[in-house]
């Protein structure tokens, strides 16, 4: 088991869900980190824990969502977890400041430490349009962005883009809006 799974494990297990389903979903991936020792990693063919945060602007009120250039929509920052991530924590803020380009980035502490505050689990195809779909059992956290933060593209972006608290695009998936709600109730 490599720490980064045990981090995984230790999170989950930690964490006081909100919301409908949510301690089901927690279960779900506790079950999954039980059975797979290589749970964490996008080779385990079952599914795989992700790490995301949504990078939030408190003072302006808006978000930062990215245009996906396999998924096609505005999501959170996000993506596998690397053995170079210590925790899942570390997976999300890398994640979060490589696809955002913000520098500055703290992830919003949870009952004192930065922690998750939602769970999402989805299908993808993260091997290519042409390959079986993988399960992504996602970890959410929230990344707040200093005052006067400023994006930059990266490869991994089609587009970034600043959207108020109430001004998602029409075509915004429920998942996200979930989040956006559950990180406007934080913050």
């Amino acid at each position: 088991m490599t720490s980064l799974h045990a981090d995984a494990v230790r999170v989950l297990t930690g964490w006081t869900p909100v919301g409908d389903g949510q301690d089901e979903l927690r279960r779900a991936y506790l079950a999954h980190l039980a059975d797979r020792p290589d749970g964490m990693w996008r080779a385990c063919p079952e599914g795989h824990i992700t790490a995301s945060a949504l990078v939030v602007d408190p003072a302006g009120g808006r978000v930062l969502l990215t245009l996906h250039p396999k998924v096609g929509r505005w999501l959170q920052m996000g993506g596998h977890c690397e053995p170079g991530d210590g925790t899942l924590a570390a997976a999300a803020l890398r994640e979060a400041v490589e696809e955002s380009g913000v520098e500055g980035l703290v992830l919003l502490p949870v009952d004192g430490r930065p922690g998750p505050v939602k769970l999402d689990r989805h299908l993808v195809r993260c091997a290519g349009k042409d390959r079986p779909e993988n399960t992504h059992l996602d970890v959410q956290y929230v990344a707040l962005a200093p005052a006067g933060a400023r994006e930059l593209i990266s490869e991994e972006s089609l587009d970034l883009r600043w959207f108020d608290w109430d001004g998602l695009p029409a075509d915004t998936d429920r998942s996200v809006r979930d989040l956006v709600a559950r990180a406007r109730e934080l913050v």
